[in-house]
């Protein structure tokens, strides 16, 4: 566990072609920073040195993890910038360490974790059959689709995991998404596979009349009423198991967050076409997406795209037009987009 400073190496000479060896390098890759992101979160390091300056030895001893070990794995969490490397054996928190902490605000650490769980991991892995076939490959690495097996008992703590993991992105997104959103002449939202319900009762707490409901799958909404008591909004809130593609209820605004990119255009068109069959007159939906934009140009979404190829059955990221397609279709009318952080986008759309 010795220091290197000091150490002089021969510099290699830059070329283009050195360096494109390189940046491809770093791209094959990538997946070990990403399993070490995820490593150093499931060990709660963060939240070890969130009090101080602490030696790869001493977290071992709270974690209960081998000293060695624990000291290569920070020794590479600070390499890419996680952790900061303070000499003799310590280590504090780096700006990016801290978004790994639990439980503070704009924490990605169960986003971490579960991009880098059993099911993830295992769909990845079969990205070229998936672009073979054009299909996701979930029920054969794991033996049903994502939420199928997300719904087993023995796969829970998985589970929630992804909840969690939602709920990571929904803080990044909901409070700037909810100051764009006019509640003032709204009475009823109902969040259509809302999960948790972060962004109807992120709604509700800046309206107080308003009245929220969760629809989502059985194993679900048990943590969408939990939640919505830990915010002290039960009184005005209620979760629902239903199935979207079949009916929801009736409301003056719909939420759906993350919902249409797990689907294919027929499908999304039907839970649109639901969201409009029970909106009151006046009635809106609104849509939080990653949307695709140039062709060519660096793009996140594009890569969450490829992770709905081999993660869900017709899922897949769009772009604008793309949504505006699915909307007309659907009985809405695009007539607002905006850009609200962490590469997601809102888009309002009213009842034709």
């Amino acid at each position: 566990m010795s220091d290197t400073a000091g150490m002089h190496m021969a510099e290699e000479v830059e070329t283009p072609v050195a360096q494109d060896t390189h940046d491809v390098l770093d791209m094959i890759t990538g997946s070990w920073v990403s399993q070490i992101t995820g490593a150093i979160a499931v060990l709660h390091i963060p939240d070890h040195l969130a009090e101080g300056v602490r030696t790869a030895d001493e977290i071992a001893r709270l974690e209960g993890s081998e000293p060695r070990a624990t000291f290569r794995l920070m020794r590479a969490a600070s390499s890419v910038g996680l952790l900061k490397y303070l000499g003799q054996n310590r280590f504090g928190l780096s700006g990016r360490g801290q978004l790994l902490r639990s439980g503070v605000p704009g924490s990605l650490r169960e986003m971490a974790m579960i991009q880098t769980a059993h099911a993830q991991w295992q769909c990845w892995g079969l990205l070229p059959d998936a672009v073979r076939e054009g299909r996701s490959q979930a029920t054969r690495a794991l033996g049903a689709d994502l939420f199928a097996y997300f719904a087993k008992d023995e796969n829970a703590g998985e589970a929630a995991l992804f909840a969690q993991a939602m709920g990571n992105l929904s803080g990044l997104i909901v409070g700037r998404a909810a100051t764009m959103v006019d509640t003032s002449y709204v009475s009823d939202v109902v969040d259509v596979g809302g999960s948790n319900g972060d962004f109807v009762l992120g709604l509700m707490e800046s309206n107080p009349v308003l009245r929220g409901q969760v629809v989502d799958l059985p194993h679900v909404v048990a943590g969408a009423e939990q939640e919505a008591r830990r915010r002290g909004l039960s009184d005005r809130f209620s979760a629902v198991a239903g199935d979207f593609f079949v009916a929801v209820p009736a409301a003056d605004l719909y939420l759906l967050k993350l919902v249409l990119h797990d689907w294919d255009d027929e499908d999304c068109v039907q839970i649109l076409r639901n969201c409009r069959s029970s909106a009151r007159p006046n009635g809106r939906v609104l849509i939080v997406e990653r949307v695709i934009g140039q062709v060519g140009e660096p793009d996140f979404a594009t890569r969450a795209d490829i992770n709905m190829l081999i993660a869900c059955e017709g899922g897949m990221e769009r772009d604008i037009h793309e949504f505006d397609v699915l909307l007309s279709a659907s009985g809405w009318r695009r007539s607002e987009a905006h850009a609200v952080g962490a590469h997601y986008h809102l888009l309002i759309a009213q009842a034709c």
